[in-house]
């Protein structure tokens, strides 16, 4: 049985933490978001590659949901003394992590093969592939200009209002190699709990994706990541709105149409499940909030069953 998950950063990564509490690892396939990389220092930093990563490796910062448990920030603090701008936070052990990502991209590898790299030396059972080893950056425009994302969610706190979100690049990137082949071979497509617009929206923007999940025959099943109406965390709620989708499990359903099977969502939304029918998406509703690791476990189950590979 091979499940293929589609996944943004934190939410993603505990969500996938607990489908790995009922499956081998080898039978997970991750295909992580890029749009979030930016160059840091000099350094390519990989934002939701290393959350998924670090997460399933069991080294995560639990209380951040990013970077390295038990970390220190000596190198950065020395970065600011020395007049360089310090509002993305990298720790001294999650630098050697990008240290050793960009050295192998400029010897020729491909980011394929250099998260394939990271992913076995901690140890991963789990594939996990970039979306597109071609460039492609989320921007989001805002009443003050057009910003990269990590400037809007980092630097910005998500603050601003946003007119407008592009993926620059999207248009003319592939997918990484053995992501069309890892939807169409599954037995089960998982759409991880993610922000729809910046987490997953970069990975529905590569040109053959989509057409993956309209053409496969698994069962293609999303976790909604909005409860009552809201957010559970970040910015998705105004990204949403800016792309013209309601707040809520029926803008899930709306900007996943038109292949997307089943909608898992939180039992303060089940009195959508009817309206979610009617759009041709049948509606499973569960405990979608993860608290700790036993939700995590208690939804993947959920979604696994769901898929019909419980």
């Amino acid at each position: 049985m091979k499940v293929v998950a589609l996944a943004g950063g934190t939410g993603a990564a505990r969500f996938l933490r607990g489908l790995v509490a009922h499956l081998p690892p080898a039978q997970l396939t991750v295909i992580g978001n890029t749009g979030d990389d930016a160059e840091f220092w000099g350094l390519h930093v990989s934002p939701d590659l290393d959350t998924v990563c670090y997460t399933l490796a069991g080294i995560i910062e639990e209380r951040r949901g990013w970077g390295l448990r038990d970390e220190t920030f000596h190198a950065l603090e020395q970065i600011g003394r020395l007049g360089e701008p310090t509002w993305f936070s990298l720790g001294d052990r999650d630098l050697a992590t990008h240290v050793v990502r960009t050295e192998l991209l400029r010897a020729g590898a491909t980011l394929t093969e250099v998260t394939a790299t990271i992913v076995r030396a901690l140890g991963v059972g789990s594939r996990l592939y970039p979306m597109s080893d071609d460039r492609v950056r989320t921007r989001v425009r805002t009443p003050d200009g057009w910003l990269g994302f990590q400037e809007f969610f980092a630097r910005e706190k998500a603050q601003p209002a946003v007119v407008e979100v592009a993926y620059e690049g999207a248009g003319r990137a592939r997918p990484a190699p053995g992501v069309a082949e890892a939807i169409d071979g599954a037995a089960a497509v998982v759409v991880c709990c993610s922000n729809p617009v910046t987490s997953i929206g970069p990975i529905l923007a590569i040109p053959g994706i989509v057409e993956a999940l309209v053409s496969t025959a698994a069962p293609v099943v999303a976790v909604s990541p909005i409860i009552g109406g809201a957010p559970v965390s970040g910015p998705a709620g105004k990204l949403m709105t800016a792309r013209g989708l309601p707040v809520s499990a029926l803008g899930i359903a709306e900007g996943y149409a038109p292949w997307l099977d089943v909608l898992v969502i939180d039992t303060r939304d089940a009195t959508l499940a009817p309206e979610l029918a009617r759009r041709g998406v049948r509606a499973v509703v569960a405990e979608t909030l993860m608290t700790d690791a036993a939700a995590e476990a208690s939804l993947a189950r959920a979604v696994l069953a769901a898929a019909g590979v419980a």
